[in-house]
């Protein structure tokens, strides 16, 4: 019981660490259904792990009734995991997460399929998940890497990445100790579209005899559609 009071400590210290708009420790027991939910998965997990399965399932079922967070006790929640505001929030059976992973509301750890075994995400250290997204399938986050707000990742990602969308795509590689700032992701179908109406401007113009010079502009945006292609595929 030592271990897990341990636990529970530092799942509410990860607030101080994670959450610049907490005050005092009295707003926990009011304002963060995430800890709220974490801490009684970590109940419920003891009790699921000695052999309690039903009495950890109507532990998490109550707990859902209050925070809105629906966590399987059986689930595998490393340390020091921060569920911001955390409405809404799904973490399946067979999911797997590291330590220091900080996951935003709207959040679905889920599966694709109705198979035995191990069909949810694997979440790896120091992951962040933004509002909204949805991470599907037995498929691996790598360590550091970001996902962006309402992106839909059925693929794995690499790890110490930032991938977008609906299919999430890698946008970008390397470690970013910097926060997640959803208002500095790209937006992809938006660079596609403008991309789509500028190319139609260049052709309507190429049809038109005196402005032979768009040639070479028509094949400068050909290019970059190229790479773009390619960038999708990777």
């Amino acid at each position: 019981m030592s271990s897990l009071f341990r636990l529970i400590i530092e799942d509410i210290n990860s607030v101080y660490r994670n959450d610049p708009a907490i005050h005092s420790r009295i707003e926990i027991f009011f304002n963060y259904p995430g800890v709220w939910a974490i801490v009684n998965y970590r109940i419920a997990n003891k009790l699921y792990k000695m052999g309690f399965r039903l009495l950890a399932r109507m532990w998490m079922g109550i707990s859902q009734l209050f925070t809105n967070i629906d966590i399987h006790p059986a689930a595998t929640i490393g340390r020091r995991v921060f569920i911001d505001h955390g409405i809404g929030v799904v973490i399946g059976e067979t999911a797997i997460i590291g330590n220091d992973v900080t996951i935003y509301q709207g959040v679905t750890l889920g599966g694709v399929s109705l198979d035995p075994g191990k069909r949810h995400p694997t979440i790896e250290d120091g992951v962040v998940i933004g509002a909204g997204a949805k991470v599907l399938g037995n498929i691996t986050i790598g360590h550091h890497s970001k996902i962006g707000a309402n992106s839909v990742v059925v693929k794995s990602v690499p790890p110490e990445s930032t991938a977008v969308g609906i299919p999430a795509r890698v946008v970008k590689k390397g470690r970013d100790k910097s926060p997640l700032s959803h208002n500095k992701l790209p937006d992809i179908n938006k660079e596609l579209f403008e991309y789509l109406l500028k190319r139609v401007a260049v052709i309507e113009h190429i049809l038109a005899p005196e402005h032979k010079e768009l040639l070479e502009e028509d094949q400068k945006l050909d290019e970059i559609y190229q790479a773009f292609l390619k960038s999708m595929k990777s």
